[in-house]
């Protein structure tokens, strides 16, 4: 047996910044790597693991791809995280690089200090931290503390947000840092996500500009950063505590009748985000007359819906899950928009 440690990279990014996209194109250009990839969704649908197994092939089978639902694995450290890993790195052909999706709501440094558990901390090593950051949503100012005006100090000025200190505490433990949907943004959004970015970075970090998650596997895989070595570099909003909850956000699931108008459903979600302050929505919708299931994509007012595949021998059934701030999730204003 090999004493060699088996490299994992962390992607992390906020809801929708395009994660599963780059998995995706890391699984379809593995660089001759035999890969497994565990797959980490907040809700209780698990969209991600669905598309990602959709995509398993000799490279990556679908033996070598897990899904853990409704939770953060930087919560669920002992019961999730550490059994998955196990179970991975126990396939008759042991993987060459295993790649972790995280929830995006998930904060990386408390999962970097779980491969110090004894079980893992000889066996794996983290070649490094990718963090994904949605360009127009960056330089739109989604993630910005609030500002306090009439505050005394400098230090009071700004409020940390549940979505800044999320998106600061993914940004401070990466190794690089992906900006993404860039086709999406003008230069001059794209410019001010970059100076927010490094403004944030407590060290220089590469920020790469991404579109569709294409990138040259070798540019963010074979960094040998050994990341869970050097925690002291990576701050994080939640150091000094021994866990943390995710109390600021919650989720909703929500099961539809078969719909006839798909851009009526758009507009729907389209509406959540604005008058609900709903942050993602995704999950398969049954369109009437259509053997094809649609898979629903939102972020914000951004939707995208495409029919994936055939329901097959499954019952056209459409769930979708909303994910927004705790104090905006008003479930009986959201299941009147979506009509369920």
């Amino acid at each position: 047996m090999s004493l060699a440690k088996t490299p994992v990279t962390i992607i992390t990014g906020f809801l929708g910044a395009g994660k599963t996209t780059l998995v995706r194109h890391l699984m379809a250009n593995p660089q001759g790597k035999r890969l497994a990839v565990l797959v980490n969704e907040f809700g209780s649908l698990g969209v991600d693991g669905e598309i990602l197994k959709s995509c398993a092939d000799a490279n990556c089978p679908v033996d070598n791809i897990i899904e853990l639902a409704n939770g953060c694995i930087c919560c669920t450290v002992a019961d999730d995280f550490i059994p998955a890993m196990e179970k991975l790195l126990a396939l008759p052909q042991k993987p060459d690089h295993i790649l972790i999706e995280t929830s995006g709501l998930a904060l990386p440094k408390p999962l970097l200090k779980a491969f110090d558990w004894p079980a893992i901390r000889s066996r794996i090593t983290v070649d490094g931290v990718i963090a994904l950051a949605d360009a127009e949503a960056v330089a739109a100012g989604l993630f910005a503390p609030e500002e306090h005006a009439a505050s005394a100090t400098a230090s009071e000025h700004e409020h940390e947000t549940p979505l800044s200190e999320v998106f600061e505490d993914q940004v401070a433990c990466a190794d690089i840092v992906l900006l993404t949907k860039a086709d999406l943004a003008d230069a001059q959004a794209r410019a001010k996500a970059r100076e927010i970015i490094l403004a944030e970075a407590p060290r220089k970090v590469p920020v790469i500009e991404v579109a569709n998650g294409a990138i040259d596997p070798r540019l963010i895989l074979g960094l040998n950063a050994e990341a869970e070595a050097d925690l002291a570099s990576r701050p994080s909003h939640h150091d000094g505590h021994d866990d943390h909850e995710h109390e600021d956000f919650d989720t909703l699931a929500i099961t539809l009748p078969e719909i006839a108008d798909v851009e009526a459903l758009k507009q729907a979600i389209r509406g959540l985000a604005r008058e609900q302050h709903v942050l993602r929505v995704k999950g398969y919708v049954a369109v009437k007359d259509k053997p094809m299931r649609l898979l629903v994509q939102a972020v914000g007012e951004r939707v995208n819906a495409q029919f994936d595949r055939p329901f097959g021998a499954d019952a056209p059934v459409s769930r979708l899950v909303v994910i927004a701030e705790h104090d905006h999730i008003d479930e009986a204003a959201i299941r009147g928009a979506l009509g369920g």
